[in-house]
């Protein structure tokens, strides 16, 4: 993780870290009196209530932005099921119970196409290198019933894929259910033919990250 700057306002502390930022400008677009990178500082977190600004921030697709409530609201809690997004040529989005490299956080957009310069996040790298994978994969994966209560666990595997150990439901960009398992190892090379999951490409490709 980067290292986050905070936004102190009377009744909510904002704090945002650039280095899991992917510019999906969803903060700007929902509440551009609150978030606007046109100005400095490009916070202000007074600029609306406390609970309508926390309430954007849940939706905040890479947890790049954070909340502390200073007037006894409710602080962020986690969705009971833990859920792989499969984004349009674009990375995975993780939500829920989340320990990323040990770290506990309720959202996160992990890198698929093996560029980014902030592995493992994204960092919008897919863009400008052209990377295309669907966000509708037709998979055989696994589904073990309704996905069970839990941490799920991220971690890359060096020169490897992502590994995920814990209850997880993979879905596709529009919300299908592609699977619900307790273990998974997705393609972060942008290489394999079984996308989103690995299928050992990286080691051809001489992958490196």
């Amino acid at each position: 993780m980067g290292k986050v700057r905070t936004y102190e306002g009377a009744d909510i502390e904002i704090g945002f870290d650039m280095g899991r930022c992917i510019h999906a400008r969803n903060c700007y677009l929902k509440l551009p009196q609150v978030f606007d990178p046109s100005r400095k500082p490009w916070v202000a977190p007074d600029a609306a209530p406390a609970e309508e600004i926390a309430a954007m921030i849940r939706t905040c697709p890479s947890g790049a932005l954070t909340f502390r409530r200073k007037d006894g609201g409710l602080a962020e809690t986690p969705g009971p099921i833990n859920r792989v997004r499969i984004l349009e040529n674009g990375p995975l989005a993780l939500e829920g119970h989340l320990q990323v490299q040990g770290e506990e956080m309720p959202r996160a957009t992990l890198c698929r196409c093996g560029k980014s310069g902030n592995m493992p996040f994204c960092d919008h790298s897919h863009v400008e290198a052209g990377f295309t994978a669907t966000g509708e994969p037709s998979t055989d994966a696994k589904t073990d019933g309704d996905p069970e209560k839990g941490t799920a666990a991220a971690d890359p595997i060096e020169n490897g894929p992502l590994k995920v150990v814990g209850p997880i439901e993979v879905i596709s960009g529009t919300g299908k259910r592609l699977g619900v398992m307790n273990r998974a190892f997705f393609c972060r090379c942008g290489q394999s033919g079984n996308k989103p999951f690995c299928d050992g490409s990286h080691k051809e490709a001489g992958f490196e990250g």
